[in-house]
């Protein structure tokens, strides 16, 4: 049995899987070993998909979602009689001008049924409508910008709540539960951040007093330390990703504004041991993000257990979430769903427990479950701080 929050298989489900999955070979990434042949129901090279950053300065985040669903995988092929899955990965290096090339190499591969992924919104722009033309699901554990479930892609999922509920939930924590009056907005101008970023703006109103855009690679951000400085702002919130986040905190308390003066709070593209790592321990003490992502030490079944004992670290931000959408086409491809237009049929309908929530979608691929939580730094680690109110 996989240790993850799932019914019981029927029997008579169960004695059918028996029979029609044998087992196939692996690839260098995941392979369980003693297989045997396969049978007409079990393709030889099943394979899923991950598509996200695994190399590059945004790394962490897609190495944290890869190591989820391999060990779904793992723990699938594990299993008596289950039809062997291997795992595909298509490194993007968070960059959105790859994005093309790694979804037309997807399509290629016969042998990838489906994808947990893209990871990041701009990549997902640019991928998902390839992917929905192949007719190939994605489910992705992170890309969080609203206007994706938008396009009319039958192949678009998620499973985690998009930015409509995590910037109004944001703006909600900074007024009410931080009490914070000024704030200074800075996004990082991808997709994400700036999308991100608009929403908290208008969510605020008349407290969003000055906003201010910064570049993805840059390192310098004296010219808008000095204008949040100039502002009498007592908040900062920053929309993008840890790299850039580390070092615009580093130098916002470099310049004399402390966390008693200023609070910083980000996002879940920033929500990484990477910010603590840039912007270095003191300066991040006391930082705060948001994320429509459970706390990991909160998911269900064994999972932390089990990842721990896989990793020989904890799960981090999204590992959950990326076992889960795992999970989905695993299940489907164990209900002998072989094939890249059954597996998203079985998507559409799916409708099980996870270890992060009940997983299932609405018409345009959304959860039917959000939740937002907010995080802090503390004593050199990320930890949960409370869940927000995500309507």
């Amino acid at each position: 049995m996989r240790s993850i929050v799932k019914l019981a298989a029927p029997a008579a489900a169960a004695a059918l899987l028996l029979a029609a999955c044998g087992t196939t070979g692996g690839d260098e990434t995941t392979a369980a070993e003693g297989s045997s042949s396969g049978s007409s129901s079990c393709p030889a090279d099943v394979s899923i998909g991950f598509f996200g950053a695994l190399t590059g300065p945004n790394a962490n985040l897609g190495v944290n979602e890869q190591n989820g669903v391999k060990l779904a995988v793992d723990q699938h092929n594990a299993e008596s009689g289950a039809c062997q899955v291997t795992v595909t990965p298509y490194d993007s290096q968070g960059d959105q001008n790859q994005a093309q090339g790694l979804a037309q190499q997807v399509v290629g591969d016969e042998n990838v049924l489906g994808i947990v992924g893209p990871a990041f919104s701009g990549e997902s722009k640019v991928a998902d409508p390839i992917f929905d033309e192949a007719g190939i699901v994605g489910i992705s554990p992170s890309a969080t910008n609203p206007a994706l479930a938008e396009n009319g892609w039958k192949t678009f999922f998620r499973v985690l709540g998009n930015d409509a509920s995590q910037g109004p939930a944001a703006a909600t924590y900074i007024s009410d539960t931080l009490g914070k009056q000024k704030v200074y907005v800075i996004d990082d101008a991808t997709e994400y951040g700036k999308g991100l970023a608009d929403i908290v703006r208008e969510s605020l109103g008349a407290k969003a007093v000055k906003n201010n855009t910064i570049q993805t690679g840059q390192t310098d951000f004296s010219a808008v330390v000095a204008d949040v400085q100039a502002s009498g702002a007592d908040a900062v919130f920053f929309g993008g990703y840890y790299p850039e986040g580390g070092l615009l905190l580093k130098q916002l308390r470099e310049s004399g504004l402390s966390a008693d003066k200023l609070a910083f709070i980000t996002d879940d593209g920033a929500k990484d041991e990477g910010l603590i790592t840039a912007a270095g321990a003191a300066a991040a003490e006391g930082a705060l993000m948001t994320c429509p992502c459970l706390p990991p030490d909160k998911a269900g079944g064994t999972f932390v257990a089990d990842y721990t004992e896989a990793y020989g670290t904890a799960p981090a931000t999204y590992s959950a979430e990326a076992f889960d959408a795992a999970n989905i086409l695993l299940d489907g491809i164990a209900e002998g769903n072989v094939t890249r237009e059954d597996l998203l049929a079985y998507v559409k309908s799916y409708d099980k427990p996870g270890v992060t929530k009940q997983l299932k979608f609405d018409e345009k691929g959304e959860p039917s479950e959000v939740s937002v939580w907010a995080y802090k730094v503390e004593g050199g680690e990320i930890v949960a701080d409370q869940e927000i109110n995500a309507s």
